[in-house]
């Protein structure tokens, strides 16, 4: 009587939780070492930042203290990131809302791939098209805005010139576009399909159905998507220090050649001349922009993170 062996039976357990574990620990591996990296880059500055507080006028440009000195190019980094917000925001909404909801496939494809990759174009590029192309290309209109506007302080003029802190808020909601627009679209497209049809099946417009089932639902989504664009906004150095013509002026004339200048664009202007106490003097004002973009970040974050919990 022949008998019959049981088939061999591989035990894949233990190699299954091994992987498991070796990827658990490379991922907490890599989490440990951003946030080393992220804490050695504070403490640099904290460190190398602290002898400005003790910074003269020489190595403070001039300026009586260092909160004089600061100041303004806060005030610039903040109203260059704002003014780039008004108007990268809604374009970008509404470019997320096409693609996901309004264009054919066949045209929401392509036009989704042309979106991601103003992403990749390197910051110079938009610095130059900016300096080149765009400042020139809108003199005209500055001027039209500083004879029929002139009573609004924003467009009070002289407009001189198109290298106005308005000329960079725009290339930099050129350049935050993209993000804010991909992380919409995402957040758009995963609105639960039967929301959508059920909206639908009682009457609403695509409009209505946008506006009932869509926006509740993505709210979270896209305010952090706006507040990661305005992070990158904030930290954006070559396209702003190659477009703007900076006199340092703390002003709300928006078409004026008297600008405000940003911090990082300072940064990048003044640091290969600078030594001494001024090196001091600039690494605290980069300590600024990086609690303000690490705030921001955070913010945006946070907020993703509820409407995650939420849904």
């Amino acid at each position: 009587m022949a008998t019959t062996e049981a088939p061999e039976v591989f035990d894949t357990t233990v190699s299954t939780r091994r992987g498991d574990a070796v990827f658990a620990g490379l991922a907490r591996g890599a989490g440990v070492l951003i946030m080393i990296a992220l804490a050695g880059v504070a403490i640099f500055l904290l460190v190398e930042g602290a002898p400005a507080l003790t910074a003269g006028e020489e190595a403070l440009y001039g300026k009586e203290s260092l909160t004089l000195y600061v100041w303004p190019l806060l005030y610039g980094t903040l109203l260059a990131a704002l003014l780039a917000m008004l108007m990268a925001a809604p374009l970008a909404i509404g470019v997320a809302l096409v693609i996901s909801h309004y264009a054919p496939r066949r045209i929401a494809r392509p036009l989704g791939y042309l979106i991601d990759l103003l992403a990749a174009v390197p910051s110079v590029v938009y610095g130059l098209w900016g300096r080149a192309v765009l400042a020139p290309a809108i003199l005209p209109l500055y001027k039209w805005l500083g004879d029929n506007l002139s009573w609004l302080p924003f467009f009070e003029g002289p407009a001189l010139s198109g290298r106005t802190i308005l000329t960079a808020a725009i290339v930099l909601a050129v350049m935050a576009l993209p993000i804010i627009t991909a992380i919409c679209r995402e957040v758009f497209l995963q609105t639960p399909r039967m929301h959508e049809e059920a909206a639908l099946a009682l009457g609403a417009t695509r409009w209505e159905m946008i506006r009932l089932t869509v926006f509740p639902y993505a709210r979270s989504g896209v305010i952090s998507a706006v507040l990661l664009g305005l992070g990158r906004a904030l930290g954006e150095t070559m396209a702003v220090a190659m477009v703007l013509a900076a006199s340092g002026l703390i002003t709300i004339n928006l078409i004026s050649t008297q600008n405000p200048s940003t911090i990082a664009a300072n940064i990048a202007l003044n640091f290969g001349n600078a030594s001494g106490m001024k090196v001091n003097v600039l690494i605290f004002s980069g300590l600024v922009l990086f609690v303000v973009s690490f705030a921001v970040n955070f913010i945006g974050r946070w907020i993703a993170s509820r409407g995650q919990a939420k849904a």
